[in-house]
Formats: C-alpha cells, sequence, structure tokens
C-alpha cells in the first residue's frame, strides 16, 4: 500500500493541513500505516500534482499562513479504485522477533529488556486508543455509535490496533515469564 492512500483515507475526515495530518495520523492511521511528517509533505505535494487532493491557502493573523488539503473526485476515485483490489498479503518483519530467536546463544537480559520496553510501548499505545475510542463512542455504546456513525471505517480500524496491542502485550507478558524462568533455573555462565 502506498502512502497516498493512507493519506487520501486520512482526508476522508475532512480538509486538513499538512501539520494537522501529520498530528492526526497517530489517531486516525498510525495503527496500521506510519509515514514520518517530512514522507507526509513530500506525498502531498505529489497527490497535489497528480489532482488527487486540492490545497488552499488559509490566511491567519497571528500565525503563519497554511495550507489546507482536501480530497478531489480524482483522489475518491483513487480511493474507491484502491479498495477495489485485493490486498497484498502481511508479512511480519521485527527485529525484535529475530533478538528473541536468538535469545539462547545472545545477551539473555538485553533481549529481556528489549522486550520489557516493547511490552510499555505496546501498554502505552493501548491506552492512547482506548482514549480514541472514548472520543469516539462520546457516552455512547458501541452498537450505538455503529448504528448512527457517519463514518465506521476509523473504528473499525481503531477495533484492530487495539488486538493487535493487546496481542503484543500478552505476547510480551509470557515470553518474559518464560525467560525469567529459564534464567533462574539455568546456571550462568
Amino acid at each position: 500500500m502506498a502512502l497516498r492512500n493512507a493519506v487520501l483515507a486520512a482526508l476522508l475526515e475532512g480538509e486538513a493541513s499538512g501539520y494537522d495530518l501529520s498530528k492526526g495520523f497517530d489517531a486516525s492511521v498510525a495503527n496500521f500505516w506510519m509515514a514520518t511528517p517530512q514522507q507526509l509533505y513530500r506525498e502531498l505535494e505529489r497527490m497535489t500534482s497528480d489532482g488527487l487532493i486540492e490545497a488552499r491557502l488559509v490566511r491567519q493573523e497571528r500565525r503563519p499562513n497554511k495550507r489546507v488539503f482536501s480530497l478531489t473526485a480524482a483522489g475518491r476515485a483513487a480511493l474507491r479504485e484502491f479498495t477495489a483490489d485485493p490486498p497484498k498479503p502481511t508479512a511480519i518483519r521485527d527485529e525484535l522477533l529475530v533478538k528473541v530467536q536468538s535469545v539462547d546463544a545472545g545477551d539473555d537480559a538485553a533481549v529481556r529488556a528489549a522486550i520489557a520496553e516493547r511490552l510499555e510501548w505496546a501498554r502505552a499505545k493501548l491506552a492512547r486508543y482506548e482514549r480514541l475510542r472514548a472520543r469516539l463512542l462520546d457516552g455512547r455504546t458501541e452498537d450505538e455509535f455503529l448504528a448512527r456513525a457517519d463514518r465506521v471505517g476509523p473504528y473499525l480500524t481503531l477495533m484492530r490496533g487495539r488486538s493487535f496491542e493487546e496481542e503484543n502485550i500478552r505476547w510480551a507478558e509470557r515470553v518474559l515469564d518464560i525467560l525469567e524462568q529459564r534464567a533462574a533455573v539455568r546456571p550462568q555462565g
């Protein structure tokens, strides 16, 4: 998937500046697509040149002027075409898993520390997702929200992000337990 598809999806929320998109990427699509601000700004320029989005200048009195972007008909058509294409299979490329695979010949303490760090990162990310979920639901039950929301896509991807981080937490906790048990019974050498 190209970054442009993630940007098109983010712009479904409405007009946004590059800064707003960069900041909002964490809340809207970061659970399934990552991009640096530099990558995002470069892609916005390409997408404008390709006619997928349009930019307009917003003059501000006390702050620098900003450009805000919105989808064009061509952008909506590109998003429709993208959603019609079958997705490519997901592949996991995770350096931590290579370290875990090598733990028996490696630095056990360093691997455990890396897993503990991943565990804390997953917990923090899950907490952010829970705050986003609470904002989206806004006091409604999930069923009420899903029955009345104009758009359910952001909520559905949020569900996946939450379950992904919940599984990361379960896995990391279990692996740490196993490695700590092994360290307690194995002679240090």
